[in-house]
């Protein structure tokens, strides 16, 4: 199911729409959380054009997104170099999630430091065996394809890492690419669960460390680690890399783990 379809209602006016395809993304009673994301993203970039690059964003997710949502995109500051944005998305009349968008001009570097290629990055996707074919939420089998890229299995370190890609990314622009696959994982505390149990997302943040990012069919190495995990929640670092190893987005999430 192409993602474009989902978005395509969105004009940028603070209106309210009713999504199309909403059902193929759905995670329980909500959208999946990357897709609600990705509308507020769209929203704010359609809402105010000649915006720099992306390069950070803060997203809350408040409550359940559903089929018909409400959209509201503001400026709250606009410097010479940085825009920063606040967009929302209503359900019902309540709020559901709120996020604030960075964008910012490139300028000449006064610090260089490229984030390190892993010194474990796995094979090629091509020769890595698909995982959660059938398995796990539906959204994922319907617009997701995941491959293992690490030998652990089951319990252990509290770490998850697999190739994915959009079985479908016909139209969709990089950026939108990130934010639509920033949380596609599971948390890494999955494995270090005593029990099984419902696990959701509270909220995302990242950094963009490429404003014009590519990768190779489609795929994409990301990661998720559980960097503390105790009382029902869980403290998280996200990341993807491209398919030669270059890191593309960073990321951290508090995730509650329920059971």
């Amino acid at each position: 199911m192409s993602v474009t379809r989902l978005i395509a209602p969105i004009t940028g006016q603070n209106t309210t729409i009713t999504l199309p395809d909403a059902a193929n993304w759905m995670q329980g009673r909500t959208l999946y959380g990357g897709a609600s994301a990705l509308l507020a993203y769209t929203q704010a970039i359609r809402a105010f054009s000649d915006l720099p690059p992306l390069r950070a964003a803060q997203i809350g997710f408040v409550a359940p997104v559903g089929e018909r949502v409400e959209l509201h995109a503001e400026i709250v500051r606009q410097g010479r170099n940085v825009t920063q944005l606040r967009s929302e998305i209503r359900c019902e009349g309540q709020l559901a999630l709120t996020s604030f968008w960075l964008f910012g001009e490139g300028r000449e570097p006064n610090a260089v430091h490229p984030a390190p290629r892993p010194e474990d990055f796995p094979p090629p996707p091509d020769e890595s065996e698909a995982v959660m074919a059938g398995v796990g939420p539906s959204f994922i089998a319907k617009n997701f394809e995941l491959r293992r890229a690490q030998d652990v299995s089951g319990p252990g370190l509290p770490v998850v890492r697999r190739w994915a890609r959009l079985t479908d990314a016909d139209g969709l622009d990089p950026i939108s690419e990130l934010v639509l696959m920033g949380d596609v994982l599971p948390p890494g505390a999955m494995r270090a669960m005593q029990r099984q149990g419902p696990i959701s997302s509270i909220n995302w943040s990242f950094n963009l460390l490429d404003t014009a990012p590519q990768t190779s069919g489609g795929w994409w190495l990301s990661e998720n680690a559980s960097q503390h995990a105790d009382e029902g929640y869980s403290s998280e670092r996200l990341r993807l890399w491209n398919s030669d190893g270059k890191q593309v987005l960073d990321g951290l999430q508090s995730v509650a783990v329920f059971g």
